[in-house]
């Protein structure tokens, strides 16, 4: 990556979230695309907030957040360098971010294709989830995610309408949208079961009708503790690992 790479030109769009969240997408994509190659080193923070003409707080901050997405590696005397890519996805469960993020992360290049979007009266576990009322209204997303042009998942997101008023103006990423508008989620909850895939989601993920895949029903909570999103997948459990670490309590 050349250092005019790094240059606010290159990253930074006004208006679409705070310096350190729009350095840490560029970096990411960086990664991705290969412009920072595995075990490549990044040049020091003092250098790096030069470069990108922010303070070494927000570049300190970008770079935390991909050394704890495990994107990069810190070694004490030595520096910063690339993390060489894993083959397949291991999306942690302790760390809340979207497929989109979660692809660019272990290399891949994501794409979403909108099957269908729209708002909707709340379904019966919309209404659990986010706290509804039968009368209320729901932003309703299903997209078919895809991961360097292979069908991955099937994605229904929903969130109150005052969230998210026009469901048309969700990009690549929805928690991109929320971020820059101020709403995105703080903590999530989910749920991970094994399904049989139903014949119309077979088709999109070109899989046989009952194949065993992997459904994911994500609730998402502002800091307030309010649930502003709902999503539920149905993702291929060949390529799509997720990866929890646990720890043995101290006094058990």
């Amino acid at each position: 990556m050349q250092p005019q790479q790094f240059h606010p030109d290159q990253w930074f769009i006004a208006g679409h979230g705070p310096r350190y969240e729009q350095l840490y997408r560029h970096l990411s994509k960086a990664i991705a695309a290969g412009d920072l190659a595995q075990a490549t080193q990044l040049p020091p923070e003092r250098d790096l907030a030069e470069l990108a003409q922010v303070s070494r707080v927000t570049v300190r901050k970008a770079v935390a957040q991909l050394v704890a997405d495990g994107v990069l590696d810190q070694r004490r005397g030595a520096g910063t360098f690339v993390r060489p890519v894993r083959s397949r996805t291991e999306p942690y469960l302790s760390k809340l971010l979207s497929f989109t993020e979660y692809m660019l992360h272990r290399g891949k290049t994501p794409t979403s294709s909108v099957i269908n979007q729209g708002i909707f009266y709340p379904t019966p576990d919309e209404q659990l989830a986010l706290g509804l009322s039968a009368a209320d209204r729901v932003a309703r997303i299903e997209r078919l995610r895809a991961a360097d042009g292979i069908a991955m998942a099937v994605e229904w997101s929903s969130l109150p309408q005052d969230i998210l008023p026009d469901p048309a103006s969700v990009g690549a990423s929805l928690y991109d949208l929320l971020r820059a508008n101020g709403t995105a989620p703080a903590r999530a909850v989910q749920r991970i079961k094994a399904v049989s895939l139903p014949a119309t989601e077979a088709g999109l993920l070109n899989l046989p009708e009952g194949a065993a895949v992997l459904r994911i029903d994500r609730t998402g909570f502002l800091g307030s503790g309010r649930p502003i999103e709902f999503t539920r997948g149905l993702y291929h459990s060949d390529i799509y690992d997720f990866v929890a670490e646990l720890r043995l309590e101290a006094n058990l």
